[in-house]
C-alpha cells in the first residue's frame, strides 16, 4: 500500500486518474502504468486499442491504430492525443473492436475508425481516421432536431447512443441494432423505437449484441382503461366465456390469422439444451412450430423474414446470401450460424430459430394504444400453440430444462418442475396473466380465477396452503410484457403489484412445493371450490418493499431496473435461456428484480452488476470468462464468489471478465476470470481456444500495489484499472464509507431473504402472532423495506460517486440527510412497537419451526456477541441492528471532515451532518431502552389491565411501585399506583387485602395534563397539584428527588405529546430546546366522561390550565356541535352552533355571540322547521330586539315579526306582518299575542287601529276603508263590531247607536241617522283629527333597539353611565372589528376599512362647543352612522331596517303617514339623547353655540353657503341627524306623502300640464307678470337669440332647471337651499334686464315664481312641500327660508285652483 502523503503536498495530478493496464492473471503479471501528465476521468478499451479521456476533457489513443495514415508503424506505444478533439471539452469516451467514439459536453458525438459497416455513422468513407461529428437528428419532430447524447457503446459493428431523454439510438450493422429494418449498414442514427418512452439508463455493446439497462416504469396512476377484448388486427373476441353448472369455462383459443406472435422466454423449456429440435422439422407445411415468429411488417417495403431465406430449404444448409465462412459453435458444432453482414438481416439457418421481434410491439413501437392487447393476444397465441410443442419435442433431454438453475439464491431462474408436461409452467402463467390482464373485460369472476391461481400470493399473504405457487412467480416473470408498464400486474391491484415487482430481490421468493395446473390448453376448466376459496376474507398482506418512492429519492439512483437484450444470440449472450437472435429489445425477465445498477458485454458474453453487489453472467463460457461452470448458459448466473466479496464495478473483455470488489481491508480487490494471456510470441487462434483459464474469480495478486482502484474496463485482451493514491487520507475514507454502504446492504438483504421471507411462507405466522402482532410486524417490515431501499439507493450513489467525481458535494447521505434520519427513525418505531407488545417472543415459536430449535440462522444474522441469550432476544438485537450503523455514517463522516481545512465549508457540513447522525443514533438508542423498560415493565404488571393499557406506542417513562408517590387523603386501605408513559399518566386503585389485583384505573391523557408544585413551607409535604380537565388531584412525594424527578419527568412527558412527537421525542440535533414546563395555554383534544353537560363530549381546542379558552369545537355523541370561543370551560364570544333534528331530519343552527356557556348577544338562529330568527338572545332565549321569520324560503316568507321579545316570547311593541293573509299589525305585544294598543292595515286599504286583547281587536277602536267610510266605537273580535259607535259615510253622514257583525258583510244596527248641514262641517273634521289616538306613541316604539346601543355604550339605562366607559367600549368594538377584518380582509370594502380608521380618532374639546367643534362632531357622527361596526352605525341601521319592514308592502297606506313622520322625530331626540351623552358640553336642542354670534344663515343675503344651510349657531337634531337619517327612510316616508296627497297632486298636475302648452310670453302675460320682468333675448346653446311669441321653456331657464333638483334632495334643509338658490337665479335674470338694483315686492315676486314653478314641472310637488312643512327645523320658520317657502307653498295652491280665462 502506497505510504500516505504528508498533508502538506498537494493533491497533485500524480496522485489521482493514474492508469495500469495488463493481461491475464498469472503471478508473474505486472500491471504497467500509462504515463500521462494529467488524470485520467475515464479509459475505453477495444480489441487491439484504448481510448483515454484525461482531465480538462482531452482525448488520447494508444495500440493498434491502422486507421491513422500518418503513423509510421500502426502500434502506438505512447498514447497520442486526438488533437481535432482539443477544441471540444469530451466527457465520455468508448471503444469498439476498431472504432471509437467520444460525446462531449454539449451533447455532440464524434466518431473515428473502422467505418466498413457504418459503425461510424458517416457514409461513403470505409475508414474515418480522425474524430468526426455525427449528427443524431431526432426527424420525427418538426422541424428536425439534434439530440442531445450522454453516452455511447461500440461493438463490432454497431454503435449505440444514450440520449439525454433517455432513448437509445443505434447506427451500423447487424440485428444487434434493434431497428425494424433488413436494409445494412444503417449510416444515419435511427431511434431504437422498442425502448422509446422508457427511461433508460445505461447501454453496452458486445461484438455482435447488445444490452440497455432500462429503468421500470412506475406504476400507472391514472385510472387505466380496461384491456381490450378484442383482437387488435382482426378484430375477433379474444377471449369468451361459458358458465356451466359447476364450473366456469374461459376460451382464450383466438387464433389470429394476421400474424403469430411468439413470446422469446416461451420457447426456452421447449428448445434448450435439444439441439435436435430444428432438425425435426415440421410436420406439415401448415402446422406452426412453436418457436416461429411471423412479424407484421410495420410497412409493405420492409419485411422481417427476407426472401433469401425459403421455406422449402433444409434447416442445416447455410443460405447463399451469406458471405463470410460459417463458423461452428463451441456448444453445438451440429448446427451452423449464419452471420450475414453485408445488408442483410440475421438469419439464422434453422427455421425454428427464426429471428424473434417482441410480440407486444409487433405492429411497432408506437402504434398499441394500450400495451396489454398485444401481450394478451401473444400469450394465447402461445397457449394453443404449446400443445404442438409437446408433439415436437418428446426426447428425453427437455427435461433437463426444467431444472434452469442450480443456483438456490437464484429463484427467479430456478425451477424445478416435476416432469410432467413441459408446457405446464408457461401455461400456468399465460393463463394468469390472462386473467389478469383481462379481468375488466371478464368480470368479477375472473378476478377471483386470478386469485385461486396465485393462492399464496408473492408478498406472502397467510393463506393457509403448502409451499408457494409457481404460477404467481412465472406470472412476474412473464408479465412485464416488452411494451407493457411492467410494474403493475394487470388492472386488478395495482399496489400489490408494485409489491410483488419490487419484492423480488434474490432468494426473497420460496422455493418448494409448486402447484401444477394440468389444464386443457385451449379451455381452462375452474372448479367453483376455487372460486369459493377466495371469497374468505382475506388476510392483510405484508410487503416486503416499500410501495411509492417518497420525492426525496428523486436524485437517488433507481433500483427497480430491468435489463433489456437484443442482437445475435448463438452464444446466449442474449440471456432468454436460447441461442436464437432478437431483432428488437426483449426484456431479460430473470433479472427483473434483481436490482441491476450497471451491465458490461464482452465480445459474446454479457454481465450485470447488482445493488447486492453480486454479477450475473450469462453467454459463451469457452474460456471461463462467465466466473461459473453453470449450464446452460444461456441464462444469467451468479459467478462463483467467495462469501463477504462485494463487487461494485465491472468489466468485459474478448473471452475475459473483471471485477472490482471490496475485500477484507478497505483497499478494493481485483479479480479476473477468463483466458490466460501468455505474454510470449502471438499465438494462433488454436493455441488461443485451448489455453489456460479460470474455473471461478480469481484474485489478481499485484492489485494490492494499485492503490486505491476506482474503476475498471476491459477490452480485447487488455484490462485496464483507474486508481487514485491516497491523499490525506481522504480516498481512503470515501472507499470505506462506500463499502460499508455496500456490505450493509448485503446484510439488509439478507435479513430479508434468510428470515423474513422463510418466515412469511409460515402458513399458522398469522394465527400464532394474533391480529395486532401481526400488523406490527407487517409495519414492521415495510419499515424495513423502505430502509433496505434507501440504503440499497445510497450504496448504488456512493459507488457511482467513486467512479465519477470525488466532491462531497454531491452526498446524498449529506444533501439529504433529513431523509435517513427519519427513515431509521420511523423504523427504530416500528421496531420499538413490535417489542413493547411482546411481538419478538411470539416470533420465537415461528422462527424455531422454520430454522430448527436453534434457529442458527437468526443467531448468525444477528451477529450477538453474547452467548445463551433467549431467541426473543436475539430477534431484538438483530432488528435493532441498523442502530449501529448511524454510529457507523457519524464515524465516516467525521474521518472525512478531517481531511479538510477547519474553517472550510465542506468541513463543517461534514461536520454538522456527523453530529446529526450520532446524537440520532444516541436518541434512538435511548429509545431502545425505553422500549425495553416498557416490556420489562408488561411482564411484571399485574392484573388484567395490561390488555387495556398496553398499546405499541405508549412507553413508560416512570411509575410508583416503590411507594415513591402517593395519594392526599386516599382512604386507609385503598392502594394507589402511579404509571407515567409517553401519553398519559395512568392512576391504579385497588384495596389492601388484594394487592395483585388492582380493580380501577383511570387514564389522564398528558395533553390535558397540567402539574405544579405545591410549596412546601407550610404544610412541609412534598406535594404536586396535578389538574386534567374534569378532575384535579394532589400527589405525594416521599422526599424532594422523588418530587422533582415526577415533576420534570410529567412536564417532559407532557412537552413531548403536545409536541406531537409522541415516542419519537426529539433528537438534541434538531435544535429544538425542551423547556422545562410546557405552556399552560396548548392546544389538544379531550372526550369529557363525567361532567354533566360535557358527557362522552369531544372537544378539540386551547386550553389554559384544564379549561377550554380559545377557539375551539366540541362534538357531541349525538351529533351537536358547537365550534367557537371558549372562556374558562364555557363557550364565550362567537360561536357556531348545531342541534340535529331527527323528525324533521334537519338542524338548529345558530351563530352568535356566547357567554358563560349560553347564547347571549346578538345572533341568528335557523330552526330545522326553516324559521330564522335574528337578534338578541339572553341565556340561550330570544330577549330583546330581534326578527322573526316562518316560512319554508325565506324569501318568500309567510310571515315576518320585527320588535321586541322577553324571555323567547313577542313581548313589548312588535311588527307582524302575515303575508298569507296580507295584514300587517303594528302596536304591542305580551306573551306571544296582540295585547295593547296597536294598528292593523290590509292589502285592500282598511285601517284599524284600537286596542287589541288575548290577540284579538277588543275594545274602543277606530275602522276605515279605502272610501273612508269610518266607524267608531267597541269591537269584540278581529273585524267584529259589538258595540256602542258612529258609522261616518265618506259624505260625511253619520249614524250614531250600537252595532254587531263582521265589517264588510251585513251590519246589524239600531241607532239615530244624521245628515250634517253645511254648518256643521266642524264635527267632520274632528273625525278626521282623531287618527294616530289609538296607536302606540312614537316614543314607545323600538325601546329595546334603543336600549340595546345603549347597553354597548355600557350603561344599564338612558343616561345612567359614564361617557368615558362608553368611548371605551365604542374603542374596543371598532378594535375587535378591525383585528376581524385583518384576518378575513374580503368582508370590508377599502371605503369601508378608511372609515374605520378615521373613526379611531375621538372628537376631542376643551370647554364649550364651538362651531369648529360643531362640525367636527357632525363629521364623526356621518361616519360612525355609516359603519354598522360603531353602536351608533348599529343603531341607525337596525333603525332603517325596522322602518322599512314597517311602512313598506301592506304598511304603504296613507293613513300612517302622521305615524310615520313622527316616528322620524321621536328617533331624531332620542339618538340626540345618545349624542348628548357620548359628547356632554353639546348644548341642548335649540340651544346655542359658545360662539360670539356669527352672521347666521337666515340674515345672510347672498346666501352662499355651499352646505345644507346650518342654521347659524342653534343646535338642532334635526340639523345635526336628518342629513345621516333621511336618505335612509325617504323610499317609505316619501311613498306615504304621494299616497297621502294623491287627490291635490293630480289636480295641480292637469293644471301643470295644460298651462304648460302656452308659449312663454302668453304665460307670462297670463300669470300677470309685469312687463318689464319679461325676458328680451334668451340664450340657447350658447347663443343669444330674440324672444318670439311663440319661444317655449326658454324664459327664466336657468332657475326652472335650478327648481327641478328639489326631487333629488331628501332632507328639507337641502330641500330649502334648492329653492333659495332659484330665487337668486330669477334675481339675477331680472337684475341682467333692468341693469340695476332692484328689491322685490312680493306682489312683483310672486307671478314670475309662479311661472317658473309651472315650467318646472315637478310632479309630486304636494308631498315635497308637505315633507318641508312637517320635518323643517323650527328655528328656520321665520327666516327667509321659512318666506320663500310660503311662496312656493302658495303657488301650489294657486296652480291647484287657477281657473283658465
Amino acid at each position: 500500500m502506497e505510504k500516505q502523503i504528508s498533508s502538506g503536498e498537494e493533491d497533485g495530478s500524480g496522485e489521482r486518474g493514474l492508469l495500469h493496464t495488463w493481461r491475464g492473471y498469472s503471478y508473474s503479471t505486472t500491471p504497467e502504468r500509462v504515463l500521462l501528465s494529467r488524470p485520467v476521468l475515464q479509459a475505453a478499451l477495444g480489441a487491439r486499442h484504448g481510448v483515454l479521456l484525461v482531465e480538462g476533457g482531452q482525448v488520447y489513443s494508444f495500440g493498434e491504430l491502422p486507421w491513422k495514415q500518418n503513423q509510421t508503424s500502426s502500434v502506438v506505444t505512447e498514447p497520442v492525443l486526438e488533437a481535432v478533439l482539443s477544441e471540444q471539452r469530451v466527457v465520455f469516451v468508448a471503444a469498439g473492436s476498431a472504432h471509437s467514439g467520444v460525446v462531449t459536453e454539449d451533447g455532440g458525438v464524434h466518431m473515428w475508425g473502422e467505418n466498413a459497416h457504418g459503425q461510424c455513422g458517416l457514409l461513403g468513407l470505409s475508414v474515418i481516421p480522425n474524430p468526426t461529428p455525427v449528427a443524431v437528428l431526432d426527424s420525427e419532430a418538426t422541424p428536425p432536431q439534434t439530440v442531445k447524447i450522454l453516452e455511447v457503446a461500440c461493438g463490432d459493428q454497431h454503435t449505440l447512443a444514450l440520449s439525454a431523454k433517455h432513448e437509445v439510438w443505434a447506427w451500423g450493422s447487424g440485428c444487434q441494432l434493434g431497428l425494424n429494418t433488413s436494409t445494412f449498414p444503417v449510416w444515419k442514427p435511427q431511434k431504437v423505437e422498442p425502448l422509446a418512452g422508457r427511461h433508460v439508463l445505461q447501454v453496452a455493446c458486445g461484438a455482435a449484441h447488445s444490452l440497455a439497462l432500462v429503468r421500470c416504469l412506475p406504476p400507472p396512476q391514472e385510472p387505466r382503461k380496461p384491456p381490450q377484448d378484442k383482437c387488435g388486427q382482426c378484430h375477433q373476441l379474444l377471449y369468451t366465456m361459458t358458465d356451466k353448472e359447476d364450473h366456469v369455462i374461459i376460451s382464450d383459443g383466438h387464433h389470429c390469422p394476421l400474424g403469430v406472435e411468439l413470446d422469446s422466454d416461451e420457447t426456452k423449456s421447449a428448445l434448450e439444451g435439444n439441439p435436435e429440435q430444428g432438425k425435426q422439422g415440421k410436420s406439415s407445411p401448415t402446422e406452426p412450430v412453436p418457436s416461429v415468429s411471423t412479424q407484421i411488417p410495420r410497412s409493405p417495403t420492409s419485411s422481417t423474414i427476407p426472401d433469401s431465406t425459403p421455406a422449402s430449404e433444409p434447416p442445416n444448409q447455410v443460405p447463399e446470401s451469406s458471405q463470410e465462412p460459417v463458423e461452428p459453435t463451441i456448444e453445438d458444432s451440429t448446427e451452423p450460424e449464419a452471420p450475414v453482414t453485408n445488408g442483410e438481416v440475421c438469419v439464422e439457418a434453422s427455421e425454428s430459430c427464426t429471428p424473434e421481434p417482441d410480440s407486444c410491439r409487433a405492429i411497432g413501437g408506437k402504434c398499441s394504444p394500450f400495451p396489454d392487447e398485444q401481450a394478451v393476444k401473444a400469450y394465447l397465441k402461445r397457449l394453443s400453440d404449446h400443445a404442438l410443442a409437446e408433439h415436437t419435442t418428446k426426447t428425453p433431454s427437455t427435461l433437463h430444462s426444467a431444472q434452469l438453475s442450480s443456483d438456490p439464491a437464484d429463484t427467479f431462474t430456478s425451477d424445478p418442475l416435476i416432469p410432467v408436461a413441459q408446457s405446464v409452467t408457461p401455461m400456468g402463467s399465460a393463463l394468469n396473466n390472462l386473467v389478469v390482464s383481462c379481468a375488466s373485460a371478464v368480470g368479477e369472476r375472473v378476478v377471483s380465477t386470478y386469485e385461486a391461481l396465485s393462492l399464496r400470493k408473492v408478498i406472502g399473504y397467510w393463506v393457509p396452503g403448502e409451499g408457494r405457487e409457481r404460477v404467481e412467480e412465472r406470472l412476474r416473470l412473464e408479465e412485464p410484457m416488452q411494451g407493457k408498464k411492467s410494474s403493475s400486474l394487470g388492472d386488478i391491484r395495482e399496489e400489490e403489484a408494485e409489491l410483488s415487482r419490487r419484492l423480488s430481490l434474490p432468494g426473497l421468493l420460496s422455493q418448494g412445493t409448486h402447484a401444477l395446473l394440468l389444464l386443457h390448453p385451449v379451455y381452462r376448466l375452474l372448479s367453483p371450490r376455487l372460486l369459493r376459496r377466495t371469497s374468505r376474507p382475506r388476510a392483510r398482506a405484508i410487503p416486503l418493499t416499500p410501495g411509492g418512492i417518497p420525492e426525496a429519492d428523486a436524485h437517488l439512483p433507481s433500483l427497480q431496473t430491468e435489463v433489456w437484450s437484443w442482437g445475435r444470440g448463438q452464444e446466449g449472450q442474449l440471456g432468454h435461456g436460447d441461442v436464437l437472435p432478437r431483432l428488437q429489445p426483449v426484456c431479460v425477465k430473470s433479472l427483473n428484480g434483481k436490482e441491476v445498477l450497471r451491465v458490461a458485454a464482452g465480445a459474446h458474453h454479457s454481465l450485470a452488476l447488482t445493488a447486492q453487489s453480486q454479477v450475473f453472467s450469462w453467454g459463451c463460457n469457452t474460456s471461463g470468462q462467465l466466473g461459473h461452470m453453470e449450464s446452460p448458459t444461456t441464462f444469467p448466473h451468479l459467478t462463483k464468489l467467495s462469501d463477504g466479496i462485494r463487487v461494485w464495478d465491472i468489466g468485459a473483455g474478448q473471452q475475459h471478465t473483471l471485477l472490482l470488489a471490496d475485500g477484507d481491508c478497505i483497499q478494493p480487490i481485483l479479480y479476473y476470470s477468463g483466458q490466460q494471456v501468455k505474454e510470449v510470441t502471438e499465438q494462433t487462434e488454436e493455441e488461443e481456444q485451448t489455453g489456460e483459464y479460470t474455473q471461478q474469480p480469481v484474485l489478481l495478486p499485484f492489485c494490492m500495489n494499485l492503490g486505491y482502484v476506482s474503476s475498471v474496463c476491459s477490452g480485447g485482451r487488455t484490462c485496464a484499472a483507474l486508481t487514485d493514491r491516497n491523499v490525506m487520507g481522504f480516498i481512503a475514507s470515501l472507499h470505506e464509507l462506500a463499502a460499508a454502504e455496500r456490505k450493509y446492504y448485503c446484510k439488509l438483504s439478507n435479513v430479508k431473504s434468510l428470515l423474513l421471507q422463510p418466515l412469511l411462507k409460515l402458513d399458522s405466522l398469522s394465527s400464532t402472532l394474533g391480529q395486532s402482532t401481526a400488523g406490527l410486524l407487517q409495519n414492521l417490515i415495510g419499515r424495513l423495506s423502505r430502509l433496505s431501499q434507501l440504503t440499497g439507493q445510497n450504496s448504488a450513489s456512493l459507488t457511482s460517486f467513486l467512479r465519477r467525481s470525488r466532491d462531497i458535494r454531491g452526498l446524498v447521505i449529506l444533501d439529504d440527510a433529513h431523509l435517513f434520519l427519519d427513515t431509521y427513525s420511523e423504523y427504530c418505531s416500528a421496531v420499538g412497537d413490535l417489542l413493547v407488545m411482546g411481538g419478538f417472543q411470539a416470533l420465537v415459536k415461528p422462527c424455531q419451526d422454520v430454522f430448527g430449535k436453534g434457529a442458527e440462522v437468526v443467531q448468525r444474522l444477528s451477529e450477538c456477541s453474547e452467548e445463551g441469550l433467549p431467541l426473543a432476544d436475539v430477534l431484538a438485537h438483530l432488528f435493532y441492528l441498523p442502530i449501529k450503523h448511524l454510529h457507523e455514517y457519524g464515524r465516516l463522516l467525521l474521518k472525512l471532515a478531517t481531511c479538510y481545512e477547519v474553517s472550510s465549508v465542506d468541513y463543517q457540513k461534514l461536520q454538522d451532518a456527523c453530529s446529526k447522525y450520532e446524537s440520532m443514533a444516541l436518541h434512538l438508542k435511548k429509545r431502545r431502552k425505553e422500549a425495553e423498560y416498557t416490556l420489562h415493565f408488561w411482564k411484571s404488571f399485574p392484573g388484567k389491565m395490561t390488555d387495556s393499557l398496553r398499546k405499541p406506542s405508549r412507553r413508560l417513562i416512570c411509575e410508583s411501585s416503590n411507594k415513591a408517590l402517593t395519594l392526599q387523603n386516599a382512604g386507609r386501605f385503598s392502594v394507589n399506583w402511579f404509571m407515567l408513559f409517553n401519553d398519559a399518566l395512568v392512576h391504579a386503585q385497588g384495596m389492601v387485602p388484594y394487592k395483585s389485583l388492582f380493580s380501577t384505573h383511570h387514564v389522564f391523557p398528558l395533553a390535558t395534563l397540567w402539574v405544579e408544585p405545591i410549596s412546601e413551607e407550610n404544610t412541609g409535604l412534598y406535594g404536586l397539584k396535578v389538574t386534567s380537565p374534569e378532575e384535579s388531584f394532589t400527589l405525594l412525594a416521599s422526599s424532594p428527588a422523588e418530587k422533582a424527578k415526577w415533576l420534570r419527568s410529567i412536564n417532559q412527558a407532557v412537552e413531548q405529546a403536545l409536541s406531537g412527537l409522541g415516542h419519537d421525542g426529539i433528537p438534541p440535533s434538531t435544535g429544538v430546546t425542551q423547556r422545562a414546563d410546557p405552556p399552560i395555554s396548548r392546544t389538544a383534544s379531550y372526550t369529557f366522561y363525567k361532567d354533566s353537560r360535557l358527557k362522552e363530549a369531544t372537544y378539540e381546542g386551547r386550553w389554559v390550565s384544564g379549561k377550554p379558552h380559545g377557539r375551539g369545537v366540541v362534538k357531541w355523541l349525538d351529533g351537536r356541535m358547537y365550534t367557537g370561543t371558549f372562556k374558562n370551560g364555557l363557550e364565550d364570544g362567537f360561536g357556531d352552533y348545531i342541534v340535529p333534528n331527527k323528525n324533521l331530519n334537519s338542524c338548529d343552527h345558530y351563530q352568535g355571540q356566547w357567554k358563560d356557556g349560553k347564547m347571549h348577544g346578538f345572533g341568528t338562529f335557523r330552526y330545522a322547521s326553516g324559521e330564522v330568527y335574528e337578534g338578541s338572545f339572553q341565556d340561550n332565549m330570544r330577549h330583546g330586539h330581534g326578527m322573526l321569520r316562518s316560512g319554508k324560503l325565506n324569501s318568500t316568507s309567510p310571515s315576518v315579526f320585527i320588535g321586541q321579545w322577553q324571555y323567547d316570547k313577542k313581548s313589548g311593541y312588535g311588527v307582524f306582518d302575515d303575508i298569507t293573509r296580507g295584514e300587517k299589525y303594528m302596536g304591542m305585544w305580551l306573551d306571544d299575542q296582540r295585547q295593547g294598543n296597536g294598528v292593523v292595515v290590509t292589502q285592500f286599504g282598511l285601517y284599524y287601529e284600537g286596542a287589541f286583547s288575548n290577540n284579538k281587536m277588543m275594545g274602543t277602536g277606530v275602522l276605515l276603508s279605502e272610501d273612508d267610510t269610518t266607524f267608531e266605537g267597541e269591537f269584540s273580535e278581529d273585524w267584529t263590531l259589538n258595540g256602542k259607535g258612529v258609522l261616518t259615510m265618506p259624505n260625511g253622514d253619520y249614524i250614531e247607536g250600537s252595532f254587531s257583525g263582521v265589517w264588510g258583510t251585513g251590519l246589524k244596527m239600531s241607532g239615530s241617522y244624521y245628515k250634517p248641514s253645511l254648518y256643521d262641517s266642524d264635527k267632520e273634521k274632528a273625525h278626521a283629527l282623531k287618527l294616530g289616538r289609538l296607536a302606540v306613541h312614537s316614543e314607545d316604539k323600538w325601546k329595546a333597539v334603543f336600549m340595546e346601543c345603549w347597553n354597548r355604550l355600557g350603561c344599564d339605562s338612558p343616561l345612567q353611565g359614564q361617557t368615558t366607559t362608553a368611548w371605551d367600549n365604542i374603542a374596543v368594538a371598532l378594535t375587535a372589528n378591525l383585528r376581524q377584518q385583518r384576518d378575513s380582509p374580503e368582508l370590508l370594502s377599502r371605503s369601508h376599512h378608511k372609515t374605520l380608521e378615521s373613526l379611531e380618532c375621538i372628537p376631542q374639546h376643551v370647554g364649550p362647543v364651538t362651531l369648529e367643534v360643531y362640525h367636527t362632531i357632525r363629521r364623526y357622527l356621518v361616519k360612525a352612522c355609516d359603519t354598522p361596526l360603531h353602536p351608533l352605525g348599529r343603531l341607525v341601521e337596525t333603525l332603517v331596517s325596522v322602518y322599512r319592514m314597517t311602512y313598506v308592502g301592506v304598511g304603504a297606506n296613507r293613513r300612517l303617514l302622521h305615524q310615520a313622520v313622527n316616528e322620524i322625530k321621536s328617533y331624531l331626540s332620542r339618538i340626540f339623547q345618545l349624542v348628548r351623552f357620548l359628547f356632554p358640553d353639546l348644548p341642548e336642542e335649540g340651544g346655542s353655540l359658545a360662539d360670539p354670534p356669527k352672521e347666521t344663515s337666515s340674515s345672510d343675503p347672498a346666501g352662499k353657503q355651499l352646505e345644507s344651510p346650518k342654521p347659524g349657531c342653534v343646535v338642532s337634531s334635526s340639523a345635526l341627524l336628518l342629513p345621516v337619517l333621511l336618505p335612509r327612510l325617504y323610499p317609505p316616508l316619501f311613498t306615504l306623502y304621494a299616497l297621502e296627497k294623491e287627490k291635490e297632486d293630480d289636480v295641480y298636475w292637469e293644471c301643470v300640464l295644460r298651462l304648460n302648452k302656452q308659449p312663454d310670453l302668453a304665460l307670462l302675460a297670463f300669470l300677470g307678470v309685469q312687463q318689464k320682468f319679461w325676458p328680451v333675448t334668451v340664450t340657447v346653446h350658447g347663443e343669444k337669440q330674440q324672444v318670439l311669441s311663440s319661444t317655449k321653456d326658454s324664459c327664466f331657464a336657468s332657475a326652472v332647471e335650478t327648481l327641478q333638483q328639489i326631487s333629488t334632495t331628501f332632507t328639507p334643509s337641502d330641500k330649502l337651499q334648492v329653492i333659495q338658490l332659484t330665487f337668486e337665479e330669477i334675481t339675477q335674470e331680472v337684475l341682467a334686464l333692468l341693469k340695476q338694483d332692484f328689491l322685490w315686492s312680493m306682489d312683483d315676486l310672486f307671478p314670475v315664481f309662479l311661472f317658473v314653478v309651472l315650467r318646472a314641472r315637478i310632479r309630486n310637488l304636494g308631498s315635497e312641500v308637505s315633507l318641508i312643512e312637517d320635518l323643517m327645523d323650527p328655528c328656520v320658520q321665520h327666516g327667509e327660508h321659512g318666506i320663500m317657502f310660503t311662496t312656493l307653498k302658495a303657488c301650489y295652491y294657486q296652480i291647484q285652483h287657477e281657473k283658465v280665462t
